[in-house]
């Protein structure tokens, strides 16, 4: 994918049923989250965003902001409960009603299992679990009474595949998805659709052109962008997904299909 492709997929609008919902987005500072708000506000929708780091919220928003954008940000930590109610207060208060969730914060850490500890253990899934239930909590209600509403996890292919490293982080993200199966089925009849995205490997591309990678055990060559995650997500929560819920979509370069890596021939 050339440079020009991925300025399209952060610019160019899509689903026009999008514009004028409401999102919020937790860890919109960086990474996907970032990605996903550049391609929510280019689609016409009110974003939010929150995440720990207020420095990195104020880039996503300048950079929001100078395509034309609207969008909100507020510091906060979505493993605690008043954090999660107070984002959930401003967003309403400020927009409206939220029509998508999408949950993107996640502590990221691959420490081997010696060097993992309880508070690490207990910080992840605080981050990504319990914030996953609490920001539904407060979400739903508003869903439910006008009869729609989307939620999207991002998970991702360690999910259901495994390295060597970050038990937490594989732990969080099997919960991940086992959460967006049962919100799913709990919700459909209220107009909610659940689903989940799994990455694989995702970099900037400040990241990828700067860094020499070794992609050779992804079949598309490279790694993948936040923009081109930042289109599934958007894919999802319109008009045009209405059919899918309860659904783990891999966007992975084909990383979670394949037996052996494509140098290995089998």
């Amino acid at each position: 994918m050339s440079r020009t492709d991925e300025s399209l997929l952060e610019k160019q609008p899509c689903f026009p049923d999008l514009r004028g919902q409401v999102a919020l987005i937790t860890g919109g500072g960086t990474g996907i989250g970032r990605g996903v708000a550049l391609r929510l506000a280019a689609e016409g929708m009110k974003v939010a965003i929150c995440g720990r780091r207020p420095e990195k919220l104020a880039e996503t928003v300048k950079l929001v902001e100078e395509r034309g954008g609207e969008i909100l940000a507020r510091p906060a930590d979505v493993g605690q409960p008043e954090d999660v109610a107070a984002v959930i207060e401003t967003v309403v208060s400020r927009f409206g009603p939220i029509d998508a969730l999408v949950h993107s914060a996640m502590l990221m850490n691959f420490s081997p299992f010696e060097q993992h500890t309880l508070d690490l253990w207990e910080a992840s899934f605080a981050t990504g679990c319990r914030a996953a239930y609490m920001l539904a909590e407060h979400a739903v209600p508003g869903m439910r009474e006008r009869g729609r509403g989307n939620i999207i996890f991002v998970t991702s292919v360690l999910a259901t595949r495994s390295g060597k490293g970050g038990l937490a982080y594989h732990a969080v993200k099997g919960a991940q998805e086992a959460m967006t199966r049962h919100m799913a089925v709990t919700w459909a009849a209220d107009g909610i659709r659940v689903n989940a995205l799994a990455p694989g490997l995702i970099l900037t591309w400040r990241e990828i052109t700067s860094a020499s990678l070794a992609n050779q055990h992804i079949p598309l060559g490279r790694a993948g962008t936040p923009a081109e995650m930042a289109a599934v997500v958007a894919f999802l929560l319109s008009q045009q997904s209405s059919y899918i819920t309860g659904q783990v979509i891999h966007a992975d370069g084909g990383t979670s299909v394949q037996l052996a890596p494509p140098s290995i021939r089998l």
